[in-house]
């Protein structure tokens, strides 16, 4: 099968880590056919456009997307978070952050004596609610007495459909655990929905063991114990905190790989890494690229493409292990160099 997939390599660093995940994409054997998209900073500087409808339905179409970065200095924010990665989010009602915190072998981390076995988790973060749904306004903008409210939305839809993801995910991994992260104690409201619901479905997973942590003492265990770990399930904004943190101890943003994910398949899901743009190295060739290549694994393996997936993260792991986790950003390999090495180690492999 040929799958036609939609690319926005957007700016600063996107076009060239996204290069490099073509590259390990068709080393790895996926029959693919791209179709790019300019969509970004640049285009919203050039025309005043940040997505538009047709643009929305053509994507629609797709069997998936890879997105590499979006963002420029001179674009005010929250123009292309709301304009376009939130509207996508909503659009195709990508209600999944899938947001794997693996150590590989050779990938550095900061925790002393800690290995791959200590940091293999997955956390889900709810995408498409909480804090992130522009729920809010002012009152007053600009005087002394300026009102500022950023509301939190959860629907138990929302909430559930995100939980039953994550039971689903804990029952494939050996060890059938899942925890829920909230701050039920100060959220009373939000976090009595998340832990009620909780409850709720855990009861038709019976196989599936469960917990509870508040947020701040996960940030904490991540540190001091990510063993403890297999499955986190968590609202949008705790979830964006957690796996940055995640990020920081599986060898950091530039080996963090996501998907954002629409369960039913109807709607394309988009797949990133989640460094951003980093105009400051944007051109001089020092951008990892290996996050946007994990994420084109996690496409693959989304796609059921098992073994392309497979094929994709073994070799980034042995890439890592023969640089002794030197990677681009370190400017003893350029990002093309990396490139190139993971796909001739695909290809070596098989």
């Amino acid at each position: 099968m040929t799958y036609r997939i939609g690319v926005i390599a957007g700016d600063g660093i996107g076009p060239e880590v996204v290069a490099e995940a073509r590259k390990a994409l068709s080393a790895a054997g996926l029959s693919y056919e791209a179709l790019d998209y300019d969509l970004g900073g640049a285009r919203y500087l050039r025309t005043g456009e940040v997505l538009p409808d047709s643009t929305v339905a053509e994507l629609a179409g797709l069997d998936a997307i890879l997105l590499g970065a979006v963002g420029t200095p001179e674009v005010p924010p929250g123009v292309l978070e709301r304009g376009l990665l939130l509207r996508l989010r909503f659009e195709f009602d990508l209600y999944v952050n899938l947001r794997p915190v693996r150590l590989l072998p050779g990938a550095p981390t900061p925790l002393a004596g800690k290995g791959p076995d200590d940091i293999d988790l997955v956390v889900i973060r709810e995408n498409t609610e909480g804090a992130y749904a522009g729920e809010g306004g002012f009152l007053r903008k600009g005087t002394p007495a300026e009102v500022a409210t950023q509301g939190s939305v959860n629907t138990r839809l929302g909430v559930e459909r995100c939980l039953r993801y994550a039971f689903d995910l804990a029952r494939t991994r050996p060890r059938h655990h899942l925890t829920l992260c909230h701050k039920t104690n100060v959220m009373s409201f939000a976090g009595d929905l998340w832990q009620r619901a909780f409850t709720e479905v855990a009861a038709d997973y019976p196989d599936v063991e469960t917990g509870y942590v508040h947020v701040d003492a996960a940030c904490l265990y991540l540190v001091e114990s990510p063993e403890r770990f297999d499955v986190i399930v968590t609202d949008n904004l705790f979830g964006d905190i957690v796996t940055d943190l995640g990020a920081a101890i599986a060898g950091g943003l530039g080996l963090a790989a996501s998907g954002n994910l629409n369960p039913p398949r109807d709607r394309p899901s988009i797949f990133e890494p989640v460094h951003g743009s980093a105009p400051d190295i944007a051109g001089t060739g020092r951008a990892n690229p290996l996050a946007a290549i994990l994420s084109a694994g996690m496409l693959a393996s989304f796609l059921g493409e098992g073994d392309v997936s497979a094929r994709i993260e073994g070799a980034v792991g042995a890439v890592l292990s023969k640089l002794g986790g030197t990677t681009a950003t370190t400017m003893r390999h350029s990002t093309a160099e990396v490139g190139d090495l993971v796909a001739e180690q695909i290809t070596q492999e098989a």
